[in-house]
């Protein structure tokens, strides 16, 4: 147990340094690309539309690499998989470090566009299949839960200190940063072990190099799935349960919002109240302050009064509500106001990861929080053909009616498709992890 603890305080200090880094320059992006591709300027469609481009690109890339890399984690450990898209991480950010003129963005573009087909989502997901491994059934939401404030408080530290740097020393600090995390974790942070017998390191401790590895079970064997995930292995695992595909649908309609909202908001609010570097630190600080707060003290105690059905539901109506008054906002602190809501609806992401990782075995962990990333990675692809050209359309002079927040009003429909679905999940008993079993293994 001792372990387990030492683990998972490793884990998320490792997950704090990591967002840390790559959430500082998240306010400074858009008056990099403004500056780069339209100086001068408070609107710009070809930074919208190359904004949208990148997007699909990277998620028709890690749809096909997250379950790949969730499932390889199952099979050479959390540690080993980590390590990739956090070194990965690094290299765009050292780009502006350097310099962000015209040229380099254009390379920074295309080498963020190519890294995050690997990184967009990996650290996360493979931080869910970590702490599954060493949490109990009983308290995972809640673990879930913290491992998201964690990040939120990372989201928090790095926004804010984005808003006492320069545009260059922002990127430079991050990038230093991003590699202080890679330290750090192949440092202090153990692998996981689960009845330790589970992971087939890639080199074991004589030096030998493993690969097969039995897995020994008191009531049946079990079977591991291919290392190399297929579409039927993700088919078959979405029809193993009736709860695990409606928890698919919800995570595809609500990550397909928070897409949305990502990639219109701060061109939304350039555009109509003239947002600058340090109002998008603001408006992200307040957000993370109230998201950290909720998902480090009000969610260990709401989860076992409430359970994660009902507060994921709770999460996506206030999602809906925060992003419609976006959509309406009418005065410049009404974006403010609506960044608040975020002490409520950041209890979807935990609760819908929780109720999915009790669908699935010890075994699994990785291929399912793969899966659920993949789906979400759809939603990278989808979103930027419909939600880019309705921003870029409507923030013009040539909008068919004056309506600057129609998009993210779109948007908002798109979470409120995830609400409707969230109430109508039917919780099935948790499978434990001696009757899990491959869905190829006759009942």
């Amino acid at each position: 147990m001792e372990n387990k603890l030492s683990g998972l305080s490793h884990l998320f200090m490792t997950i704090f340094l990591h967002g840390f880094s790559t959430f500082m320059v998240v306010p400074a992006i858009t008056d990099v690309t403004m500056s780069a591709l339209c100086p001068g300027r408070d609107e710009c469609s070809l930074a919208i539309y190359l904004t949208g481009f990148q997007q699909a690109i990277i998620g028709l890339g890690t749809l096909v690499m997250m379950p790949m890399v969730g499932n390889l984690s199952d099979k050479y450990g959390r540690k080993a998989l980590l390590t990739i898209p956090m070194a990965l991480t690094v290299i765009p950010l050292a780009t502006l470090a350097y310099s962000r003129t015209k040229y380099f963005f254009y390379a920074y573009y295309v080498i963020k566009t190519l890294t995050a087909m690997v990184c967009e989502g990996s650290v996360h997901c493979i931080a869910l299949a970590y702490v599954a491994d060493n949490v109990p059934e009983g308290k995972r939401a809640s673990a879930f839960g913290i491992l998201s404030g964690i990040g939120s408080s990372a989201f928090v530290c790095g926004t804010l200190s984005t808003r006492f740097l320069s545009t260059a020393a922002t990127f430079q600090v991050a990038a230093s940063m991003a590699i202080v995390a890679i330290v750090y974790m192949k440092i202090f942070l153990q692998d996981s072990i689960v009845d330790n017998t589970f992971f087939t390191p890639l080199i074991n401790g004589n030096g030998d190099s493993k690969v097969d590895v039995q897995i020994e079970n008191s009531s049946k064997d079990m079977q591991v799935f291919k290392t190399m995930p297929s579409l039927e292995d993700m088919l078959c695992l979405l029809k193993s349960s009736v709860t695990f595909t409606q928890a698919a649908v919800v995570a595809f309609f609500n990550h397909l919002s928070e897409v949305g909202l990502h990639a219109s908001l701060m061109y939304y609010l350039k555009a109509r109240f003239h947002f600058n570097k340090n109002q998008f630190a603001d408006l992200m600080v307040i957000s993370g302050i109230a998201g950290t707060i909720s998902q480090l003290l009000l969610m260990p105690l709401l989860v076992p009064t409430l359970g994660e059905g009902t507060l994921l539901s709770i999460g996506l109506f206030f999602t809906c509500v925060h992003i419609f008054l976006y959509s309406i906002a009418w005065s410049i602190w009404v974006p403010y106001a609506a960044a608040m809501l975020s002490i409520f609806f950041v209890f979807s992401q935990p609760c819908m990861r929780t109720i999915v990782s009790k669908q699935v075995g010890a075994c699994e962990q990785g291929k399912a929080q793969g899966c659920i990333s993949g789906l979400g990675s759809l939603s990278n692809l989808v979103s930027p053909l419909i939600f880019s050209p309705l921003t870029a359309l409507f923030l013009s002079e040539g909008a068919p009616f004056h309506f600057p927040g129609f998009s993210i009003m779109c948007v908002g429909f798109a979470a409120m498709i995830a609400l409707i679905q969230s109430m109508m999940i039917r919780l099935a008993p948790p499978i434990s992890n001696e009757n899990a079993v491959n869905c190829n293994v006759d009942a």
